[in-house]
C-alpha cells in the first residue's frame, strides 16, 4: 500500500474526490517545475550564443549542445537507480542546488568577462547529469501525489508545461541576453532557487517506505528496469514503435528548418516554424485529458503512427515552405496524448521502488535513435532533394506503424479489461 498523502486520501461521504488543480502537493511540484524549466529554455538558447560570441566558431557552439545531449543519455540510467535507492525529495533539492550554483556562477562569469569554453563545457555537463536526475525523480515522485485515476492528467499538465515553456523559453532567452549577455543564466539560478523553495514546502512522501533488503550493485540495480520492460509485452512492443517515432520527428523537425535557410527564408520565418511545432504540441497537451477518455492508448498508438507517416509525407509537397510545419504540427498534436497515456500506464503497472529505472528505459530505448537524427537529416539532405528527404522520414514512421499494426504486444494490450 501507497502511504496517505493529502493527494491520495480516499473521498469520504458522497462528495466526489478533490480534483487534480486542488492536490497542493502536485501543484507546488507542477509550478516550480514550470519556473524550472522556462529558465532552463533561456538558458538553452543563450549558451550556444555566448559560444558563439566567445569563440566566432559555429562548430563549437554545436559542440555544446552535443556535449549536454550526450551526458544526459549517460546519466539517464544511472539517474534511475539513484531515483529509486534513495529519497526523492533529498535528490531533486540537490540538483536545484548544483543548478542554482552553476547557473549563477556562469551569469557571474560572463557579467566579470570571465567566462570561457571550458567552464561552459563543464556546466552543460553538469546540468545535464542534474536535469536527468531531477526529471527521472520528478516522474516517479507524481504517483505518491496524487490519486490513481489522475496519474494520466497530471502525466497530460506535465506535457503541457513542456510545451508552454519551449514556446515562452527561446523567445524571452533571446530578450535577455540581447539586454545583457548574463541575464539568461542568472534568470535560470533563480527558477530553480525558486524550484528548491517549493520543493522544502512539499510535506508529502515522493515514495513508499523501503523495505529492508540488501542493496544490488549498480549495474544489477540497473538491470531491474530493463528486465522489467522486457518482461512486459507492450511495453517492450511500444519501445519498437517510439524509438523510429522520435527519431523522424527530431529528423523532420530539422530538415525542414534547414530547407527553409537553404531556400533563402527569413530568419523570422524559420523561427515561425519553430513556434508552430511547440504550438502543436501545447493544443495537444490542453486536449490530452478529453482525448484519453475517447481513445485507449492501443488506439491512439495506431493513429498517432498511422496519422504522422501521412502528415510527414504530405509536409513534404511544401518542403521549401513555412506550411511544412503545419501539417507536422499536426501530428505532434497527438503526441502528448499518447504520452500522458503511456506514462500514467507505466506509472500504475510498475512498482514504486522501479519507478525511476523503468522510466530511465524507456525513455533512453525511445530518445537515443533520436540523437542521430540530425546528423542523417543532412546527410539525405547533401544528397536527396528536401521533399525526398522528408519522405525518407514518413517511410521511417511507416515503418513503426507497420509494427504497432501487427505487434501481438499491442493486441494483447487492446483486449485487457
Amino acid at each position: 500500500m501507497r502511504p496517505t498523502t493529502e493527494g491520495t486520501v480516499p473521498a469520504t461521504g458522497t462528495e466526489p474526490p478533490p480534483g487534480l488543480w486542488r492536490n497542493r502537493a502536485f501543484n507546488l511540484l507542477w509550478t516550480s517545475q514550470c519556473l524550472s524549466d522556462l529558465g532552463s529554455a533561456m538558458a538553452n538558447l543563450a549558451l550556444p550564443l555566448l559560444v558563439l560570441q566567445l569563440t566566432g566558431s559555429p562548430t563549437e557552439a554545436g559542440l555544446v549542445g552535443t556535449t549536454a545531449l550526450v551526458a544526459g543519455m549517460v546519466c539517464r540510467l544511472p539517474a534511475g537507480v539513484l531515483a529509486d535507492r534513495f529519497d526523492r525529495r533529498r535528490l531533486m533539492v540537490i540538483c536545484d542546488v548544483l543548478r542554482t550554483a552553476a547557473y549563477g556562477a556562469l551569469g557571474a562569469a560572463v557579467l566579470a568577462d570571465a567566462a570561457g569554453m571550458a567552464m561552459v563545457l563543464v556546466l552543460v555537463v553538469a546540468g545535464a547529469a542534474a536535469n536527468a536526475v531531477f526529471s527521472t525523480a520528478e516522474h516517479a515522485a507524481v504517483r505518491n501525489l496524487v490519486r490513481p485515476g489522475q496519474l494520466s492528467d497530471a502525466v497530460a499538465r506535465n506535457e503541457a508545461r513542456s510545451y508552454g515553456t519551449q514556446l515562452a523559453g527561446p523567445p524571452l532567452g533571446g530578450l535577455l541576453f540581447g539586454l545583457g549577455r548574463s541575464l539568461p543564466f542568472l534568470g535560470n539560478a533563480l527558477s530553480h532557487l525558486l524550484s528548491l523553495a517549493a520543493l522544502l514546502a512539499i510535506r508529502e512522501p515522493m515514495q513508499e517506505p523501503r523495505k529492508e533488503t540488501a542493496e544490488s550493485s549498480g549495474a544489477a540495480a540497473g538491470t531491474e528496469g530493463l528486465r522489467f520492460v522486457l518482461a512486459n509485452p507492450f511495453l517492450r512492443a511500444l519501445l519498437l514503435i517510439a524509438a523510429p517515432l522520435n527519431m523522424a520527428f527530431t529528423g523532420m523537425i530539422f530538415a525542414i528548418i534547414v530547407s527553409l535557410q537553404r531556400s533563402g527564408t527569413s530568419s523570422y520565418l524559420v523561427g515561425l516554424a519553430s513556434t508552430i511545432f511547440a504550438a502543436g504540441g501545447l493544443l495537444g497537451a490542453l486536449a490530452a485529458p478529453s482525448l484519453q477518455r475517447r481513445l485507449r492508448l492501443p488506439t491512439l498508438i495506431l493513429v498517432l503512427s498511422w496519422a504522422t507517416a501521412a502528415l510527414m509525407a504530405a509536409g513534404a509537397l511544401f518542403s521549401t515552405s513555412v506550411l511544412a510545419a503545419v501539417p507536422l504540427a499536426a501530428a505532434v498534436f497527438l503526441g502528448p496524448t499518447a504520452n500522458a497515456a503511456l506514462f500514467g500506464y507505466q506509472a500504475a503497472i510498475t512498482p514504486d521502488h522501479l519507478q525511476g529505472r523503468v522510466f530511465s528505459v524507456i525513455i533512453l530505448a525511445a530518445t537515443s535513435a533520436a540523437a542521430l537524427a540530425p546528423a542523417v537529416a543532412g546527410i539525405l539532405l547533401d544528397r536527396l532533394s528536401s521533399a525526398a528527404a522528408m519522405l525518407v522520414f514518413a517511410l521511417i514512421v511507416s515503418i513503426g506503424a507497420v509494427t504497432a499494426t501487427f505487434s501481438t504486444g499491442i493486441r494483447s494490450m487492446s483486449t485487457e479489461p
